[in-house]
């Protein structure tokens, strides 16, 4: 996926953050007498640095420790967070090394998904406060044994849900939740973009990655640029595809808007038939999902997305009784029933990256729970990743959300845990 593109919608803290300008009125003082608080970083490749970026400029933070397979990650990003914060970090190229005795009060994992669980449940057992990129974990059986360690360890996590910060998306969800569309009837959402594919070819990792390490606990590959650093987004080994990995976000932020918790049922439809023998996820889908408030339909493209209205190709329509309400990262539209030309747009910016970051600095010093925490989070990978399931196996997945099962398929149950590569262990096996 195309960096700026993405850094775009993220709204991301990125820029700013790498001038660090001004602080904020949040961010802390300097001169405070307030200890700065001391965090590490698993994964220091691209959004690894944002998220750091992001709590430089909030304020009040420093980071003491980086980890990463790629030891050319590791020597870029100490080099910058040193100019940044003027001490450089210790550097690890292994999770368990820098976690063993962590010298710091809060973790920053920015791994891709099938590295997030082990990590996450070790720091967890260490007393650390986590921040955790999206989706929460790789599987349906991964997120649930890290809630449980969550809940049992009773520290601050923060799941990043950067769209739950957004200006827009917090007005259109008290309107609607007003009621002032009326009933909520469906919910359509969507991303289209155009994507960029990589080198498909086998190939040597460069001499600086650990490609066996990367890949942990999930199935070895080999490595091409496709499936390395940013392009793993759409292998279904490791990232899954476009819904679960960039998706995700407004499904969040409409399960968020609508009050829901997991889908009651699920149905997926679509194929690879642009980047066909290229990626190994669909770049054509439709995904049906049936809440107890309303259906939610997902669709995306991603090919030709330039042929499509720019104004709409990310966002989310809430079709109401009254009204229908469109809202995307900085801006919000009420278009009332049969007189679209009163249609009212309100455009708000935020820096919705910098106050997901804020949000959780601010929580784990006042150990108050934060916007997004691990249970709605939990919910929203389940949400995806049985959508993901049901477009494998060609069925429509009924979902008991008390039990967390899948009613009368077995070969989408078993799809629910996903097996560990020796020597790691499945966490939802030893939970």
């Amino acid at each position: 996926m195309d960096q700026m593109n993405r850094r775009s919608f993220l709204g991301t803290a990125a820029a700013g953050a790498a001038a660090l300008g001004t602080l904020p009125a949040h961010a802390a003082d300097s001169t405070s007498s307030t200890p700065k608080l001391r965090m590490g970083l698993i994964g220091c490749g691209w959004y690894g640095m944002v998220d750091v970026e992001a709590a430089f400029k909030a304020g009040g933070g420093e980071i003491t420790a980086i980890c990463d397979v790629d030891s050319e990650h590791l020597r870029s990003s100490a080099e910058r967070i040193e100019k940044l914060q003027g001490a450089r970090p210790r550097t690890f190229k292994m999770y368990s090394d820098m976690l063993e005795k962590p010298r710091f009060e809060a973790l920053i994992i920015a791994t891709p998904p099938h590295w997030h669980a082990l990590p996450f449940i070790m720091a967890l057992e260490k007393g650390l406060d986590i921040y955790c990129e999206k989706p929460l974990a790789y599987d349906i059986r991964e997120g649930r044994a890290m809630v449980k360690a969550a809940q049992k360890h009773k520290r601050i996590v923060q799941v990043g849900f950067q769209r739950r910060q957004s200006a827009a998306i917090q007005q259109a969800r008290d309107y609607i939740q007003a009621g002032n569309a009326g009933r909520i009837v469906h919910v359509e959402a969507q991303i289209h973009y155009a994507a960029g594919i990589k080198d498909t070819s086998p190939q040597s990792p460069p001499e600086s990655l650990d490609w066996d390490l990367w890949c942990g606990p999930a199935p070895k590959l080999p490595y091409c640029p496709q499936v390395g650093h940013m392009a793993w987004r759409l292998e279904k080994e490791y990232g899954n595809g476009h819904l679960v990995d960039w998706g995700i976000h407004l499904i969040d932020a409409t399960r968020w808007i609508l009050g829901e918790t997991t889908p009651t049922a699920v149905q997926a439809s679509g194929g690879t038939y642009f980047f066909k023998d290229r990626i190994t996820t669909p770049d054509i889908l439709t995904a049906h999902f049936d809440f107890a408030r309303c259906p939610v339909i997902w669709r995306h493209h991603i090919w030709g997305a330039a042929e499509h209205s720019p104004d709409v190709s990310n966002g989310i329509f809430f079709y109401g009784e009254k009204e229908t309400v469109f809202v995307t990262d900085d801006k919000w539209i009420i278009i009332p029933k049969g007189k679209p030309q009163d249609q009212k747009v309100t455009e708000v910016k935020s820096d919705a990256g910098l106050k997901h970051m804020v949000n959780f600095l601010d929580s784990v010093r006042t150990r108050t729970q934060p916007v997004c925490v691990i249970e709605d989070a939990y919910c929203s990978a389940a949400t995806v990743q049985l959508a993901m399931i049901a477009y494998q196996t060609g069925a429509r997945l009924s979902w008991d959300g008390e039990k967390e099962q899948i009613l009368g398929n077995k070969e989408a149950s078993d799809l629910l845990m996903r097996p560990y590569r020796a020597p790691w262990q499945h966490p939802y096996l030893l939970a």
